[in-house]
């Protein structure tokens, strides 16, 4: 039987012990084994362990992953395997999502998005479910000035008309590349002025970063499909 130090696993991971530790300590491997003076030694399942989690952490979000390494430690490979399609699923939908949304951006008249038509004025509560975001993203957003709200003259709710909500929309699906609230201002600006070929160049960064991200899922769903077959080879 093969066996590995975790300097050697770390090397040829490109991370620390500690790391390998912590992935350890969050029960997200094979019980560790240890030689007669206590220390940690690992075998060919524990390698293709730790190199499945840092093939998933570079496609998924790391709940998602520990939730993963957890379910096949416990032989939940099927559930395991549904997880990871499902945030497939997930990066398939945000795709059309901002495909969706330059389109609808671009028009001139702000008519309906998704089949919804769209009132002159809404309340936070409807630009929430129209953008598909949660009404504190849009409260957060107004306080750093990227959005403004009018108020209601008979409730005092906030109001966003179509510009707005229109603001809101690129806000929801740039917020994971755009990452300077200043850059984000910039472009809102070249919204209001109409810019779009900015603001399209800034979707398709989206859109490649939403493919790059959907390739390192699959290399990381190849490593996971190598380390099940290492587990059932182990358990045969």
């Amino acid at each position: 039987m093969e066996t590995y130090t975790p300097k050697q696993i770390a090397n040829t991971l490109n991370v620390s012990t500690t790391t390998l530790r912590r992935y350890e300590e969050q029960d997200l491997i094979p019980v560790v084994p240890r030689t007669n003076s206590n220390h940690r030694f690992y075998t060919s399942i524990h390698f293709q362990a730790f190199t499945t989690i840092r093939a998933l952490l570079k496609g998924y979000d790391i709940p998602v992953v520990y939730k993963v390494m957890r379910m096949m430690k416990r032989s939940r490979f099927e559930e395991a395997l549904w997880l990871v399609n499902e945030q497939q699923f997930q990066i398939q939908v945000e795709k059309q999502r901002v495909e969706e949304i330059l389109t609808t951006i671009q028009s001139a008249e702000l008519i309906q998005y998704r089949n919804v038509k769209l009132n002159e004025c809404m309340s936070i509560g409807e630009a929430a479910i129209i953008a598909g975001v949660n009404t504190s993203a849009i409260r957060h957003w107004e306080n750093e000035g990227l959005i403004q709200s009018e108020r209601n003259k008979e409730n005092g709710y906030r109001m966003f008309s179509k510009p707005e909500l229109r603001k809101i929309l690129v806000i929801s699906s740039l917020r994971k590349t755009v990452y300077y609230i200043e850059n984000m201002k910039k472009l809102l600006n070249d919204l209001d002025s109409q810019h779009f070929d900015k603001i399209e160049r800034s979707f398709q960064l989206a859109l490649e970063n939403l493919n790059n991200q959907l390739l390192h899922q699959l290399k990381g769903i190849e490593e996971l499909m190598k380390y099940l077959h290492v587990y059932q080879e182990r358990n045969c």
